[in-house]
């Protein structure tokens, strides 16, 4: 039976607690759409970063973060009535571009399935065009050539 210590019972309960604020009190039009993915509390309980993501557009991600930067203080205080710690965190909102990548993986992979089911790669540098791409794509550098 695997155990979890305080700290990752407190993270989990912010979050939990961090979602149902943000759908249901929230007013901020900019931060639908916002899934929270994570929150990793420091020892102290001084601080707490909340990853984030979201389905709208990449562009609409900085408008995202500036409305949860602005809802921080409102979300900190509510959280303080929900939870009962000695100290609230201080939220600190990261972006989780995790999801974001799994598209771009999926993607790729979808589209070298569909080149290969149409015409199979003839030589080992067509394959190898295909593993850059997916390189390229799961660690955001360039595959060396």
């Amino acid at each position: 039976m695997k155990s979890f210590s305080r700290s990752d019972r407190v993270a989990e309960q912010i979050r939990r607690e961090l979602a149902e604020l943000i759908r249901l009190e929230l007013k901020d039009p900019r931060v639908r759409w916002v899934t929270l993915t994570d929150v990793e509390v420091t020892p102290d309980y001084a601080h707490a970063k909340v990853f984030y993501t979201t389905l709208s557009e990449a562009q609409d991600a900085r408008e995202i973060e500036q409305g949860l930067r602005r809802s921080a203080s409102f979300l900190r205080r509510e959280l303080g009535r929900r939870i009962k710690l000695h100290h609230i965190p201080e939220l600190h909102f990261v972006y989780d571009a995790s999801v974001e990548h799994g598209r771009k993986l999926s993607r790729l992979i979808d589209e070298a399935v569909a080149s290969s089911s149409q015409a199979p790669l003839e030589d080992a540098a067509g394959a190898a065009d295909v593993v850059a791409d997916v390189t390229a794509a799961t660690t955001g550098k360039p595959a060396a050539s």
